[in-house]
């Protein structure tokens, strides 16, 4: 590996905040959930999700394409799109073989398989689609991508639970640091507004279940937290050898600086109790980074709104750090992307960055004794951001840990 640094010249946003940077920022600002009742999810036990709303995929992507792709690639396409224009590439016009795609998906689109599944128990096979399979498995995303931009470097979905597309940008940046690709588009795409997923989230107890209110269900870090809220999008980040992207005039957005990865090794579904692969994979980001606790000034949290997630979070910030920075949880408004989760909250944390500013987080009112961070509620608050950390963990013990630091 070389030490050269790895910019992101390119943000491609499509999420219930919003499609693009500034509005995304704006919504964000206001500090509230964005979380509605959701007619995909009519009639079950919890029936509310953060969804993208005014998205036209016929519109972005044309009737044949959209046709043939299920939801999560489509906005995870059309989040490459946005984030190879944001970075003044044209596709075509550069090095195709020396450009890479990596993005974050957790699951397979259950919203296909319902259907399908529903014909094959219905004795109908010959009515399940030729499509079915091309246009859910995980790694059509990155293949589909690739097809539409012309990059013909490396290609693959890395999938780590909710960690997935946290995974994905730090494969992405070393395969840049790795000499293997001067480009790598990365990032996640995540829709699990399918019945079956919310169904199965309730049963193993996770959803939030504030049915009178949705706009109060997602509360990180409160004491009266009772589970997460099902959100969907998708973030793409263009990450580019530093140097390759000043030669072309191109402007940084961000440094991605360090990355660190653990497993629990503990349990398949709650993290360990201690925070012992949570801790590892921050102090190893620290460590890759070259920065030390002091050094940061941010940290983006996983913070999901689960009683045992939040507090094992909780506590290992305050054991990395000490008195821990200012701390945000966009989960409390675009709700939780799974897969997409990670990136989404890169990209959020690079737009921090560029404003100076950390964003609100939502229906926080009481935190936990002994477990107090510093989360600004109401409002943004202006600070001074010069490193920030953004954490992703996942179902299996799968953890993923990024440092930004500015240009």
């Amino acid at each position: 590996m070389s030490d050269r640094h790895v910019a992101v010249s390119g943000l491609g946003l499509v999420t219930p905040a919003g499609d693009s940077p500034r509005t995304v920022w704006e919504t964000l600002c206001a500090g509230r959930s964005l979380a509605a009742r959701d007619p995909a999810l009519a009639g079950l036990p919890v029936d509310f999700s953060c969804q993208v709303s005014g998205f036209d995929a016929t519109a972005e992507l044309g009737v044949r394409m959209s046709r043939r792709l299920d939801r999560f690639a489509h906005l995870g396409l059309a989040a490459a799109r946005r984030a190879v224009s944001d970075a003044g590439l044209t596709p075509g016009g550069w090095s195709a073989e020396r450009v890479g795609v990596v993005l974050g998906v957790s699951s397979n689109s259950l919203q296909t398989y319902e259907q399908e599944f529903s014909r094959l128990g219905e004795g109908r096979p010959a009515a399940v689609s030729p499509l079915a399979l091309p246009r859910s498995i995980p790694s059509l995303l990155a293949g589909e991508v690739a097809i539409d931009l012309g990059a013909r470097g490396p290609n693959f979905v890395t999938t780590s639970a909710c960690a997935s597309s946290m995974t994905a940008i730090g494969v992405a940046r070393d395969l840049i640091r790795a000499g293997t690709c001067d480009i790598v588009i990365t990032g996640g795409s995540e829709s699990p507004r399918a019945p079956m997923n919310a169904a199965c989230f309730t049963q193993m107890k996770a959803l939030s279940r504030e049915h009178s209110c949705p706009e109060s269900a997602s509360r990180p870090f409160d004491v009266d937290r009772d589970g997460l809220v099902l959100g969907e999008g998708a973030a793409v980040l263009v990450l580019e050898a530093t140097e390759h992207a000043r030669a072309r005039g191109a402007r940084v957005r961000a440094l991605v600086r360090g990355y660190g990865a653990s497993a629990d090794a503990y349990h398949p579904i709650a993290p360990h109790p201690g925070g012992r692969g949570a801790e590892q994979a921050l102090r190893g980001a620290l460590v890759d980074a070259g920065c030390t606790p002091a050094d940061v000034d941010h940290v983006s949290a996983h913070g999901t709104g689960t009683q045992l997630g939040d507090a094992v979070e909780a506590d290992v910030l305050h054991r990395v750090f000490g008195t821990p920075p200012v701390v945000t949880a966009a989960k409390s408004i675009v709700g939780h992307a799974m897969g997409a989760a990670g990136a989404i909250a890169t990209a959020l944390t690079v737009l921090a960055m560029e404003h100076q500013a950390v964003f609100p987080t939502a229906n926080l009112t009481r935190q936990e004794a002994g477990r107090e961070l510093d989360i600004p509620t109401g409002r943004p608050r202006d600070a001074a951001l010069t490193t920030a950390v953004v954490n992703a963990f996942g179902f299996g013990g799968q953890n993923a840990v990024v440092v930004l630091t500015t240009p």
